[in-house]
């Protein structure tokens, strides 16, 4: 059977209701506005971090943009720490630790800085790195999210600093909302933790904003490349658990209190036959039928009759979807009569 990753656009609604879908921090963390058209804006890294912390969390599966021991490391540590326990850990490298070593044991910390070129045998002018010693492969079979988000790995050495790309195949566009979006009026909110300094001696408690949408229906276009699929070894398997945590991350990754309030509305993935076809921003064939003063699901209906319609033009291997019971959509009735052989419902 052949399983080849064929190319793939994705629809992903899903609502915001008194919380802050994505907080900026040059803006007192003030959520993202398109100001002209009253829009919130959501950025595909924080989508991308739901996703993230769901196959870490939920699926228990190693995530390369992630911290060491609870701490923030930049690319460059994060692979060499990777590369430290692959050495340590994995029989297949057992000669190359040895020949790198040449002592018996060694702390992984120690290794790490042996393959940075940072141990104190290595003078400034000589100083050689050894990012070279696993094979590139298992570190993409390692890490779903460089598989699908890619990755650049800065290599530093004494004489030149480079990188290593690995373009994902999944990206998304910055989500917006259909519907114009008021902000609630921030209130001020204190913290009994140390913050600001009163008087001499004398430290209050820190003092913040707290900025809210009232409601917000947020939207997302991303694509599948099956060419970039096959520099990062992405698997159709990958493809399917994606699926599941576009979805689910919504519900189990918003835990915060500034996350929660957002449930996951309508989930579209259509897959074409080939490697070439796209049909551009889905979000320009959907739309819902009232834009302003929305509090709440039961405020709007979402209509994808025009997107049903596009999708007959063209040569489709299946659509995946899934839809909340809440939320009422124009035309999905159609979408599963006309491709009802293609359907494969999550």
């Amino acid at each position: 059977m052949n399983n080849e990753v064929l190319n793939s656009e994705i629809l992903f609604i899903y609502d915001c209701k008194g919380c802050n879908p994505n907080g900026d921090p040059d803006n007192e963390n003030k959520p993202r506005m398109d100001l002209l058209k009253e829009k919130v804006l959501v950025s595909d890294v924080r989508l991308k971090r739901y996703i993230r912390d769901f196959f870490q969390n939920i699926k228990e599966k190693p995530i390369f943009v992630s911290k060491v021991d609870d701490k923030t490391v930049d690319a460059t540590d994060r692979f060499a720490y990777f590369i430290a326990e692959l050495l340590l850990n994995d029989e297949k490298y057992k000669d190359k630790l040895k020949k790198l070593t040449k002592e018996n044991k060694i702390s992984r910390d120690e290794l790490v800085n042996l393959i940075k070129g940072n141990d104190k045998e290595n003078d400034k002018k000589n100083k050689k790195n050894h990012w070279d010693l696993i094979d590139i492969d298992d570190f993409l079979n390692y890490f779903i999210d460089v598989r699908l988000f890619g990755v650049t790995l800065p290599i530093k050495d004494a004489k030149r600093g480079s990188s290593i790309t690995f373009t994902g195949p999944v990206q998304f566009n910055w989500g917006y909302t259909l519907n114009k979006t008021e902000l609630i009026e921030s209130p001020s909110i204190t913290s009994h933790f140390a913050g600001r300094i009163k008087g001499e001696g004398e430290e209050g408690g820190a003092i913040g904003k707290d900025w809210k949408i009232y409601y917000g229906v947020i939207s997302f276009y991303g694509r599948v490349s099956g060419n970039s699929a096959k520099r990062t070894n992405l698997t159709n398997e990958d493809i399917k658990l994606l699926d599941e945590a576009i979805w689910k991350s919504i519900i189990t990754e918003t835990n915060t209190r500034t996350k929660i309030g957002q449930h996951p509305l309508f989930y579209l993935r259509v897959e074409f036959n080939d490697k070439e076809t796209y049909i551009g921003d889905l979000r320009r064939y959907i739309d819902i039928d009232k834009k302003e003063g929305l509090r709440d699901i039961v405020d709007f209906k979402l209509n994808i009759g025009k997107l049903v319609e596009k999708f007959k033009n063209f040569e489709i291997k299946k659509i995946v979807f899934k839809k909340s019971d809440d939320v009422s959509i124009e035309e999905i009735e159609t979408l599963k009569k006309e491709f009802q052989n293609k359907i494969e419902e999550l």
